[in-house]
């Protein structure tokens, strides 16, 4: 195993991850050893595994959140939804996955930010925005492979 990837670690933003995520995080340790810490404000159950964790936060605006970022190293993967804790992932030198396979990246998370701020504004002022389609098939199997894409090249890091 690289000392790469036995350095780096996957913190999951847990308390809105789907179930289906965790478990393909959950294969991910197992095979290749790296540790995955899941962090909710609720109890999880995760297989007995040395490389699954979870961390229970109390309860709050952002705390898990902001557990994360005190936590993270940089080159640390961090899987959110959560465009807001996704900024403060990469400006601190990690990296942000969302649950739909897309990888958050430096050069367009202001703007993504900025977006998620206008669309607030929208549902604030009582326009109806809907919210994200439901997680099938092909968002798993996107997230499932950039997951295996950002593995791999931790491994030749």
């Amino acid at each position: 195993m690289a000392d790469a990837e036995s350095t780096m670690a996957i913190w999951v933003d847990a308390d809105a991850c789907p179930a289906v995520i965790r478990d393909i995080l959950f294969r991910a340790a197992m095979r290749t050893g790296i540790t995955v810490t899941l962090v909710a404000n609720q109890p999880l159950r995760v297989p007995r595994s040395p490389h699954i964790h979870t961390l229970q936060v109390a309860a709050g605006f952002d705390v898990a959140d902001n557990v994360i970022v005190q936590r993270l190293n940089p080159g640390d993967l961090v899987i959110t939804g959560d465009i807001p804790l996704a900024a403060e992932v990469i400006e601190k030198g990690g990296h942000a996955l969302n649950p739909r396979g897309e990888r958050y990246q430096p050069d367009t998370i202001r703007a993504r930010l900025n977006m998620r701020d206008f669309m607030d504004t929208l549902r604030g002022s009582g326009i109806h925005t809907g919210g994200p389609a439901a997680l099938g098939k092909p968002e798993r199997q996107a997230f499932a492979n950039e997951l295996d894409r950002f593995l791999a090249a931790a491994r030749k890091a």
